[in-house]
């Protein structure tokens, strides 16, 4: 098998859980003392989404840094891709760019020449995602969903309030 190009493998397919998955792969060998800068895009599957509310558009694009520093590897840059997410609202798909402006991962070399960074990747990315998306994100969109800020709830002032109950509880300490 020849050698890659590069510090950076392309996408790598191995088998996991039975099914195929691509990884991303440092090659510690090809790495100048000076680090490198390595720039480029793999296909989505890295990141393993079996959410059915999400799906990816394109590729995860990378821009990173890559040094090693005594028995650690470590990078910095920029990962972004486009998902499309549902709105929680409405219901009504859009398009969402995730972008992970100060992406950072630090790993500890065990010895072998490659060292995969798909779960910093995969990981930096899904928490970028939104945990509840609206449509609106770009505020350019005007989500047709109910929104409970402009709901008018009054409140009852009979109605027996929860924190009541703390006064009447004796608190005194046994002797």
């Amino acid at each position: 098998m020849p050698a890659p190009a590069g510090p950076l493998s392309p996408a790598l397919k191995v088998k996991k859980s039975g099914a195929e998955v691509t990884i991303m792969k440092v090659h510690l060998k090809q790495i100048p003392a000076e680090g490198t800068h390595l720039k480029g895009k793999e296909k989505s599957d890295i990141l393993e989404l079996e959410d059915d509310r999400i799906k990816t558009l394109g590729t995860v694009e990378y821009s990173v840094d890559i040094g090693v520093s005594g028995s650690s590897l470590f990078v910095t840059g920029k990962l972004g891709i486009d998902v499309e997410l549902e709105c929680v609202s409405c219901l009504k798909r859009f398009v969402y760019a995730v972008r992970v402006h100060n992406f950072s991962a630090q790993v500890e070399l065990a010895g072998p020449e490659l060292v995969d960074l798909t779960p910093w990747i995969r990981e930096d990315i899904l928490l970028a995602l939104p945990v509840h998306p609206h449509c609106d994100w770009d505020r350019k969109t005007v989500c047709v969903g109910p929104r409970l800020k402009y709901l008018k709830v009054e409140k009852d002032s009979k109605a027996p309030n929860a924190w009541d109950a703390l006064d009447h509880l004796n608190l005194n300490r046994r002797k």
